[in-house]
């Protein structure tokens, strides 16, 4: 699509804003972004005892409130659903048979799974702090964008299953651009800015979970990165424990050091420099890297072994791999978990195109497709944390040197979103005073809990959302690997 015929969602207030006016206001946005906690640390000039302040859009970007409200109420369809793709062994085991092969790390993990299934898991209760990525599409088969608003439907980009972060930071965007729109004159506008709770949300899950271990001595666990630069957004979940239950006590340790010191006791429960663990929410775990040798997958498997209620379980990680989302985009797939056929209807209606790679007739076609169309597809591999994707032209060398070889079973191939672009202000560390208008696309979150185990869902909830921005000719959009910016919605009918 040529830029001319690229249509604008339309901006909250008028834009450009004047110079002069833009740059008070971007220096007063600063010092409350820092002031009040929407901050990380630095990758270039990395201390412990500084910040800098997140990098956020200054106006928040518009989105159609119809579409919003859309994914606020299917996200608790969506939880219910992987909660018991997650609980499916056998659906597990025959999407990922193929993958394990190939892909060492997704490998490792299911051999977590197998090993503690096979010994009889502990605790059979699933925390799922979960979050379910979506963008705006421009153009759906059968509908077509009206001339107020250019996007038609919104398409998932993924479900987040482990270390779904920014369950402060989403909330912290917002009150960023509350600021601005009343320094700005805009006060009128506050309206159409969304609640969002989802700090709250979050927590009351992991408090839930901690009350049903029904030990009121035993801690919290957070696992994190040896060195953690998104800190507010952890320790704010944190901070909010203690201040919703002063008995909940939060603790933080990473993969070597439960290696080092985690036993399990007479019950199996997890105990760590003297602290009974109650509940473990994984910020790290998630990609190779956070494995450095033997001594951290021994940890996960204690871990796993544990009586500790999980965020997530081995199983919930293995659900959230892009090889299962592929698997269930397939026609009657959906029926094995969903009884409601209008459920199912919805949850398809927001799946794009995803293609399996296997050393098939429907793997060779896509392999075909790739190479014929690279600039319509993303291809992705079973990892989290962003970075990973491969796009544009690449997509195609990427195909050709691995379509003889067994790797390819380990990558999915997905067709590309064209979202609506937005234009406004990106304001970053180390930035210029006066930023330029940029056109941007978003990236909408919605974050679920559910809390179960293989035969009941008890807690099942929607609790709030975070919104992120990138430059429109940016492929990655993620804040903490500074592609991206902390964004909220601005909704519009």
């Amino acid at each position: 699509m040529s830029e001319e015929n690229v249509k604008h969602l339309p901006s909250a207030i008028p834009l450009p804003l004047p110079e002069a006016e833009l740059t008070d206001v971007v220096e007063k946005s600063k010092d409350w972004a820092l002031m009040h906690g929407a901050a990380m640390r630095s990758k270039t000039t990395f201390s412990e005892d500084s910040l800098n302040f997140a990098p956020f859009v200054l106006v928040p970007t518009a989105f159609p409130r119809k579409q919003f409200l859309k994914s606020i109420e299917i996200q608790p369809i969506l939880n219910e659903l992987m909660h018991k793709v997650a609980h499916s062994r056998e659906f597990l085991t025959e999407c990922l048979q193929e993958t394990i092969k190939v892909d060492d790390f997704t490998g490792r993990l299911f051999n977590i799974y197998e090993t503690v299934f096979n010994e009889g898991v502990t605790q059979p209760i699933s925390l799922g702090l979960v979050r379910s990525d979506l963008m705006l599409e421009g153009s759906c088969k059968g509908h077509a964008p009206s001339d107020s608003t250019p996007i038609c439907c919104w398409k998932q980009i993924e479900f987040n299953t482990i270390a779904s972060g920014f369950g402060w930071l989403g909330p912290s965007s917002r009150a960023i651009q509350r600021y601005v729109l009343q320094e700005l004159g805009h006060s009128d506008k506050l309206k159409n800015l969304p609640d969002n709770n989802a700090l709250e949300g979050l927590c009351s899950g992991m408090i839930e979970a901690w009350k049903l271990y029904g030990n009121s001595n035993a801690v919290v666990l957070f696992i994190i990165e040896d060195v953690t630069y998104n800190i507010c957004d952890q320790r704010f979940h944190e901070f909010k424990i203690r201040e919703m239950d002063p008995q909940v006590k939060v603790i933080r340790r990473n993969l070597t050091e439960i290696g080092d010191r985690a036993t399990l006791g007479a019950k199996k429960e997890l105990i760590i420099d003297g602290f009974e663990v109650a509940v473990i929410y994984f910020r790290a775990g998630y990609e190779p890297g956070h494995y450095h040798s033997e001594k951290e997958w021994d940890a996960r498997l204690l871990m796993e072994r544990s009586l500790a209620i999980k965020s997530p379980t081995i199983h919930y990680h293995l659900a959230g791999t892009k090889k299962v989302q592929q698997v269930l985009a397939r026609p009657g797939v959906l029926e094995n978990f969903l009884s409601d056929p209008s459920q199912v209807e919805r949850v398809r209606n927001i799946f794009t195109g995803l293609y399996s790679l296997d050393f098939d007739e429907v793997g060779e076609q896509a392999i075909q497709m790739a190479i014929d169309d690279p600039e319509r597809f993303v291809l992705k591999p079973q990892r989290e944390g962003g970075g990973n994707n491969v796009y544009g032209l690449e997509v195609r060398e990427a195909i050709k040197r691995m379509k003889d070889s067994e790797e390819r079973t380990a990558w999915i191939l997905m067709e590309r979103i064209h979202p609506p672009l937005s234009r406004g202000y990106m304001v970053r560390p180390g930035g210029s005073k006066v930023p330029e208008m940029v056109d941007m696309v978003s990236e909408l979150g919605i974050f679920g809990v559910v809390l179960g185990d293989g035969e009941s869902i008890w807690y099942n909830k929607q609790v709030g959302h975070m919104l992120r921005t990138k430059v429109s000719t940016a492929d990655e959009g993620g804040v903490a690997a500074g592609l991206g910016a902390l964004d909220s919605p601005y909704l519009i009918d």
